[in-house]
């Protein structure tokens, strides 16, 4: 689930938030969210001692721990990447304005 909820908020919100730290601290939000949500469905499973639960009462999930913040990284991972192909669209929409109204001004002047 946490993983679903990386792919699907990590580089939009990236993306979309001019501010890098506000796109970090969204995808930080959405990411604790997820993994409490999953963390609690995880624990219940284990506590009704369900055949196909994640990990047993009483072992620690290691595996489950490593997993989580690989994902959790590659997330960080994901928002640089969109935060920088943001800025790239920002600037050359930005140069795309600032040419669009030099012509202007210019055939204005002729």
């Amino acid at each position: 689930m946490i993983a679903i909820v990386t792919l699907l908020t990590a580089l939009p919100f990236g993306f979309f938030f001019r501010s890098r730290m506000a796109a970090f601290v969204a995808y930080i939000a959405v990411f604790a969210g997820a993994f409490t949500f999953q963390g609690v469905y995880l624990m219940l499973a284990a506590v009704d001692r369900q055949k196909d639960a994640a990990f047993q009462v009483g072992d620690f999930p290691y595996s489950h721990g490593v997993v989580t913040g690989l994902i959790y990284a590659a997330g960080f991972g994901l928002v640089l990447i969109g935060h920088r192909l943001g800025q790239a669209r920002r600037g050359r929409a930005r140069r795309g304005r600032a040419s669009a109204s030099r012509a202007a001004e210019f055939s204005r002047s002729s």
